[in-house]
Parts: structure tokens; sequence; C-alpha cells
């Protein structure tokens, strides 16, 4: 049995999903991704399964992998890098891992919002460098936080918020009655609704032809003037260069995101430059916490799929 291993951080964490992964006798091949189609379509033909994180896994890929590829499993919950519709034509299997980041996601957002708003990041910077930079920040008690996407992040976020004394708005296609009451949440009847009320917007929706550029030029003069913005899902829910545009004009009072269009990103990447920004490189889920939670979830999905036994949490219906 061969697979391909392409996750970092689930090479790089220690934890027991290593000498679980030992004992099956499996032959791993590891790779550092993500990695792109061309280098999937290389490597493509000779695995049995894919442990993959946000490796390009188009129709062509998939189609070249075959008959020899059986399942892949995706380590984290999102698969709008894998082809789901050809995976489903195709007939192979992919599994991924709800539940498992939750808790460490929603605490890297907050650490975002307080890097943003107390000007942590920049101040720091300075006074590593003899500079005492004293600028003044902003409170976020009574701030109004508006979340779009009220799943398992969303609703840890909103948990948090509440803990900071912020009035909490949000929009889920969905919604749970018995959340919303305990946590004070209003419902809004669209993400409009969020974004023209929010002082705070944060983003916690999976990435779709809806939601692709979702945050632009025209949603972004629907906003508060000095809105801060928080991107915890995905790079392509905002187009780069019109918040760019919105951070240097002062319409966006900070921006602050986990994730990229594209990473790793160019050196000239215009958000690793624009004012009142802070970037991180996607590791929002990667604690030593949370990295063996979904390293073992993703390799107990793969081997319980391999042997046709147990639960396995297929994300397209396949099995």
């Amino acid at each position: 049995m061969r697979i391909l291993l392409t996750t970092c951080s689930y090479q790089d964490t220690p934890g027991p999903h290593h000498p679980l992964m030992e004992s099956q006798n499996w032959e791993i091949v590891r790779e550092r991704g993500p990695l792109t189609e061309a280098r999937m379509l290389e490597l493509a033909g000779d695995f049995d399964a894919f442990l993959c994180g946000d490796d390009a896994i188009t129709r062509a890929v998939i189609e070249k992998s075959l008959p020899r590829l059986k399942v892949i499993s995706k380590y984290g919950i999102g698969l709008d890098k894998i082809d789901l519709p050809a995976t489903k034509d195709l007939k192979v299997p992919v599994l991924f891992t709800p539940g498992v980041n939750h808790t460490t996601v929603a605490e890297h957002t907050f650490g975002l919002l307080l890097g943003i708003t107390k000007h942590i990041v920049t101040t720091a910077a300075a006074a590593r460098q003899g500079e005492w930079l004293r600028i003044t920040g902003h409170e976020i008690a009574g701030k109004t936080i508006g979340i779009i996407g009220l799943g398992r992040i969303g609703k840890e976020v909103a948990i948090r918020a509440k803990a900071f004394g912020m009035p909490i708005i949000a929009f889920n296609p969905s919604w749970d009655d018995a959340f919303a009451l305990e946590y004070g949440i209003t419902r809004c009847a669209s993400i409009e609704e969020v974004l023209k009320q929010a002082d705070v917007v944060s983003l916690h929706c999976s990435l779709s032809e809806k939601t692709r550029g979702m945050i632009r030029t025209e949603t972004i003069a629907e906003m508060k003037d000095g809105v801060i913005i928080l991107n915890c899902a995905r790079g392509e829910v905002v187009e780069t260069p019109d918040i760019v545009a919105a951070l240097h004009s002062g319409k966006v009072g900070g921006y602050g995101a986990d994730v990229l269009d594209i990473e790793p990103p160019p050196a000239d990447h215009p958000l690793l430059s624009a004012p009142n920004c802070v970037i991180t490189p996607h590791i929002g889920s990667r604690t030593y916490e949370s990295v063996p939670r979904q390293a073992m979830k993703s390799l107990t999905n793969l081997i319980n799929a391999l042997k046709g036994e147990g639960e396995c949490n297929c994300a397209n219906g396949v099995l």
C-alpha cells in the first residue's frame, strides 16, 4: 500500500499519529504541500491513497491517479481544492475531519482582532528595533461583530465575542435557535445585512461559487467606515486588489487574515505591505492540541476506509 502524504503540519508536529501510521506497514512518500496541479500530475498514478492538505486535486489529477487510487483523506475540513464532482463521477471517496479545529481557529481569529485593534504587531516590532512607538488603539467591547458562517468555528467565535462584551449578529443558511438565544445572537436575513451593520466582520464560510469574491469593492462600499475584516476561511472569499485599495483609502480600518489567494505568497504580494493588515501563514489550526486531533482523524478515516470498516467521515457520498 503506497500513500502520498503532503500536509506539513501533520509531518512536523509530534503526536500519536506518527506511530499509528508506521504500524500500518505502508510505503509513505512525503512531500511538502500544498502542491500545485503540475506537481500532483507528476506524482499521480503511483499511489493507493492521498493523505492531503490543500493540494490541487483536479479532475485531471484524479483521472491520472486511476485505477490505483482508492481514497483521498483530507487533513482538515476545507474541500475547495478537491474537485468533488469529479471524485463522485469517478467513484473515489473523499474523507475529511469535521469538529477537530474549531477551538484553535476561533482563538486565532481573536488573536488577529486584538493584534489589529491594539497595534500589537506594529508596536512589538518597533520595540524590538529600540523604538518606543506608542500608538493609540481601540477597545473591542461594545463593537458589533458580524459572523458570516455560524458553523462550529463561527459558534466558537461567538462564544468568545460574548465574553469580550461584543454584540453579535450573524448569517448562516441554517440556524441554531437554542445557541443563538444562549449567546444573544441576532439573526440577519442576508450576508449583506451583516456587512452593513457590523463594526467587525468575521468570515467563517466555506469557499463556493456563492462566496468567492464576496468581499469586493461593491460590498466594501456598503460597510461601515473603518470596518475591520477577519478572514480565517479562504483567501479567495476576498478580492485582493479591492481589500488592498480599501486599506489604503481607510475605508477598511484593518484586515486580519490567516489565508491568502496564493499560498505561499510571492514576496511582492500586496497584502504583505498594506497598512493596518496582519497576515499569518495559514497557522490558525496549527497548534500542539489541534494538529494531533486532525492528524488522528484523517489517519483513522484512511485506515477504516482501506479496511472497509468503521467510521470514516465521507464528504462526497461515495462510501
